[in-house]
């Protein structure tokens, strides 16, 4: 499993469709096998779902989210549970013990939360693109 988090200073990015860099972590049972950060230089809302989708990124765990964007990745099999905030250490942790619904975690001001969190597991990808 690809998970990917767009970073500012060692945080959540608080808004995804202007983040400048998203870490890509390979997750394989809870375990992190590797990480890397990559910037995002497409700015355009359906080039950037393409760019997430090129590597492979089975979940994105974000702050605020457009629901154009939002709906771009999901269409491309990708889940997303926005409106997180926190350090991308403690929020990757957290997502993995299955406790990313703690409210530590939720973005100030975001009463109804639609996040929805999926055990943190390896997912066999097909090649459709």
């Amino acid at each position: 499993m690809i998970v990917a988090i767009p970073v500012w200073q060692g945080r959540v990015s608080p808004v995804f469709d202007v983040a400048g860099q998203i870490l890509l972590v390979e997750l394989e049972n809870s375990v992190e096998q590797s990480r890397r950060q990559e910037p995002l230089t497409e700015g355009m809302m359906d080039r950037r779902a393409d760019q997430i989708s090129r590597q492979e990124v089975d979940t994105v765990i974000c702050g605020a989210i457009s629901r154009a964007l939002e709906s771009l990745l999901t269409a491309r099999g990708i889940q997303v549970i926005a409106r997180v905030c926190g350090s991308v250490d403690d929020v990757l942790d957290a997502f993995c013990r299955e406790e990313l619904d703690d409210e530590r975690f939720a973005m100030p001001g975001c009463c109804q939360r639609r996040r929805r969190q999926r055990r943190c597991r390896s997912r066999t990808r097909t090649n459709d693109s």
